[in-house]
């Protein structure tokens, strides 16, 4: 049903879909909270934030940023949040972009800003921005050291899982 939203083979209700997302945020919960207790390390591309934000874009009055967040309260919050910052016109020349319903220039420009205002609020200290606009190998590494550095930091503090909270 996701699937066939984002392909532009179905449409469903904006807050329909939200909860659809949120809902399978939900259904993995307990197995990430399991994998966590248990050492292993969970990266997830696309999680709350994503969510919340391509909802909240489409400017529907009815499911603003903080409608679309409430449903979120309670999942497991990220350690960290690597945001690709990179032009709508830059990510357009790469290869697969432009086949899901939400890779057309307005979305993009107003996810980039629901973006910013996340990259300013409680959270903000989750964020990392990351350049990517460089070499596929360039934006690699730096990923990867800004993921390692959130590793350390968990580990080396023994920081506990923290939930998703309300504003």
């Amino acid at each position: 049903m996701i699937n066939n939203y984002l392909t532009n083979q179905s449409e469903q209700e904006d807050h329909v879909i939200h909860l659809l997302f949120s809902a399978n945020r939900w259904e993995a919960a307990a197995s990430i909270q399991a994998d966590i207790s248990a050492g292993t390390t969970v990266v997830i591309d696309r999680y709350y934030y994503s969510g919340c934000v391509y909802s909240a874009a489409k400017d529907n009055p009815k499911l603003d940023l903080a409608w679309a967040r409430h449903p979120e309260e309670g999942l497991p919050r990220p350690d960290v949040c690597v945001f690709l910052d990179i032009s709508v016109e830059e990510a357009a020349k790469r290869g697969g972009y432009g086949g899901e319903k939400y890779e057309v220039q307005e979305m993009q420009d107003r996810v980039r800003e629901l973006f910013g205002v996340l990259r300013d609020s409680a959270e903000k200290d989750d964020f990392v921005s990351i350049d990517g606009g460089g070499s596929f190998e360039d934006v690699q590494k730096t990923v990867r050291e800004a993921v390692e550095r959130a590793m350390k930091k968990v580990d080396g503090e023994s920081l506990p899982l923290r939930f998703v909270q309300p504003w």
